[in-house]
């Protein structure tokens, strides 16, 4: 019995002013035939002699390295010599040389800069437009699953409902009562300089009160889960798929979507709400320090004038709000985590992305609310 014998790559060795071809030219090899013929070029300018004799297996994708190393006319000439060669292998070179050398050398277009910066904003655009699809069906597909769940108590997954409540909720809430309270301190001092000039600092006092009630309770609130949760969304879920804990849970006839989505999605939309009420209270609670410090106006008389002032209206504007931004918070989130391709980079890239696009679709939606209510005249 013989012992097949192992194949050998392609390569091309330099010695002295000769270059010696030898090893297996095939596809098999391509990539690493493509970096020999790379790194060879540069010293081909010193090479007097060719040698090919050394050649093991060929194929047409070997063949088409060499023509590209050596040059259609001059391995032509070279695998035609007698004895240079097998037959069999002069006439693959041959053919192929013929082939390659009849090709046209493609024409490189010169493509102006506002050419091109139409198509680098035509493949922004379209990538928007590929990842609003992909949003949309993922909204679609957890609806979908929620209103399949709903209807059948026994698969309502209480637990991981409550750990996600207290991991988005109550672990939230020291930061977001600090953040809007210092926010309420600065808008209260900001006011009460632009209003000073006009001798109507007394309503420093609506202006803190409306822009928590309906904008800045719920927009702060909703902007640090978006940097806080949907980052640890996507790195929970992202993780779980480098670990192929997804491709275990589906293997197991289980639905991700019902055992990690739903759960985080329904207690962003318990956590938020009762951020954003937080937030308006420490919001206000920090104007009205700045008032009590700086414009005399103490507690008393400012819960007067914000009783006599705001409608409940304006409450519930704002949150009404946050549900909303709750649901696209988790989403993103969850959807970056599932789109991870199972490196620890893309763990990181798909973390930022969620972040960035979670508090991008927060203060586009909002902007879309301020409009309508405004028109609506709420």
């Amino acid at each position: 019995m013989f012992a097949a014998s192992a194949s050998t790559p392609g390569e091309a060795v330099v010695d002295g002013t000769s270059l010696v071809i030898r090893g297996d030219w095939t596809l098999s090899d391509y990539e690493h035939l493509k970096g020999v013929v790379s790194s060879t070029l540069t010293n081909l300018s010193r090479i007097k002699s060719f040698n090919l004799s050394g050649l093991g297996r060929l194929d047409t994708a070997g063949a088409s390295q060499l023509v590209s190393l050596l040059g259609a006319e001059r391995l032509h000439d070279l695998a035609s010599r007698e004895g240079a060669v097998a037959p069999e292998k002069s006439a693959l070179l041959c053919a192929v040389c013929s082939a390659m050398a009849n090709r046209p050398e493609p024409e490189l277009a010169r493509v102006s800069r506002l050419t091109r910066f139409l198509a680098e904003t035509g493949e922004k655009t379209d990538g928007i437009f590929q990842l609003l699809k992909t949003l949309n069906g993922f909204i679609g597909q957890t609806l979908a699953t929620l209103f399949w769940v709903l209807p059948r108590p026994w698969r309502w997954r209480v637990t991981p409902f409550v750990a996600a409540i207290q991991e988005t909720g109550l672990n939230a809430l020291p930061i977001v009562a600090l953040l809007t309270f210092l926010v309420g301190a600065v808008v209260a001092f900001l006011g009460a300089t632009v209003l000073e000039s006009f001798g109507a600092t007394i309503y420093t006092v609506n202006l803190v009160t409306f822009s928590f009630l309906r904008e800045f309770g719920v927009l702060l609130a909703a902007i640090l889960l978006a940097g806080r949760t949907a980052s640890a969304f996507t790195a929970h879920i992202g993780a779980m798929k480098v670990n192929e804990e997804l491709d275990a849970i589906r293997t197991l006839g289980l639905n991700p979507i019902e055992i990690l989505v739903l759960p985080r999605v329904l207690a962003m939309m318990v956590s938020l709400p009762i951020l954003t009420f937080v937030g308006m209270i420490a919001g206000i609670a920090g104007g009205a320090a700045v008032c009590a410090l700086s414009l005399d106006i103490y507690p008393a008389q400012f819960l007067a004038i914000v009783e006599r002032d705001t409608e409940l209206r304006h409450f519930l504007v704002g949150l009404s709000k946050a549900p909303i931004f709750a649901f696209l918070i988790a989403i993103i989130g969850c959807l970056e985590g599932f789109k991870v391709s199972g490196s620890a980079q893309s763990v990181g890239e798909h973390t930022t992305s969620s972040v960035v696009q979670s508090i991008f679709m927060v203060i586009l939606f909002d902007s879309i609310a301020a409009m309508f209510f405004m028109e609506m005249g709420w």
